[in-house]
């Protein structure tokens, strides 16, 4: 048996999450019965991120594990041939067998997408949440030095929420504005449920003045989800990025024992 990795870029508009569910079409579901069609066996994918319904990702990372002899490298062609035009796999290389694309991660990229403009887009409405009241740009941006570090990030949590610990660190966290699409990127070691929606849910209301900027500040200080804005919507949500320490392509399970 060899182990793969994959890389899928997915438009989670008609889908019902990653992970497979009971009651509707979930992108884990599709990808894994192309897969068992190409290798000539049943086979399940293990992702490193299971994002919600209507999220989109241009960087998903699954692991499998086949007798197949098809090359690694090879996957995006045999794949792109069986998917749905909004799941593509963009890369497949070889793995050792103790890696896991979930708990080997060592952080990932998130990226949030808002249309501030009267009256939106009709062609960026699947990826971008439409916002007609006018954002100050400046507000938001001096909100967010306050998520930057290792916190307590309890606040940030939607009900629902399985994490053993709420202690986070986030890496950098931006906003951009190209005329009337804003563009939030939030890089972390891990995020709680929600996370990233809250974030952007909040900067909104910052952006508004609905909000004072040392929200996140007071936030992160209390402990209180209250403090906060509402959980934005999914679809402008996109898993951007899963990053890896070099030792999990090398070492695995050195590397999980030291965890």
């Amino acid at each position: 048996m060899s182990r793969i990795l994959l890389t899928v870029e997915y438009d989670g508009t008609n889908y019902a999450g990653w992970q497979r569910q009971l009651n509707g079409l979930a992108v884990q579901q599709v990808l894994e019965e192309a897969l068992s069609r190409a290798c000539g066996e049943t086979i399940t994918v293990t992702g490193a991120s299971r994002t919600d319904a209507g999220v989109h990702a241009l960087g998903q990372r699954v692991h499998f594990d086949t007798a197949s002899r098809i090359p690694p490298e090879k996957y995006p062609f045999v794949l792109n041939t069986l998917l749905p035009p909004d799941i593509r796999v963009h890369a497949g290389q070889a793995v050792p067998p103790d890696f896991h694309a979930r708990f080997l991660a060592a952080g990932k990229r998130y990226t949030y997408r808002i249309v501030n403009s009267r009256h939106g887009s009709a062609l960026l409405r699947h990826t971008h949440v439409h916002v007609p009241v006018p954002l100050d740009i400046g507000l938001m941006r001096a909100s967010l030095p306050a998520l930057t570090g290792t916190h307590d990030f309890a606040a940030f949590q939607a009900a629902g929420g399985t994490a053993k610990t709420t202690l986070r660190t986030i890496h950098s966290a931006e906003i951009v504005q190209d005329g009337a699409v804003f563009t939030l990127t939030v890089s972390g070691n891990a995020f709680l449920y929600n996370m990233v929606r809250i974030i952007a849910g909040t900067l909104i209301e910052i952006g508004h003045g609905k909000l004072s900027p040392d929200a996140f500040a007071r936030a992160i200080e209390s402990g209180d989800r209250l403090a906060l804005g509402p959980t934005a919507p999914p679809h402008g949500l996109e898993l951007t990025e899963v990053f890896y320490p070099e030792a999990a392509f090398t070492d695995p399970a050195g590397l999980r024992w030291h965890q």
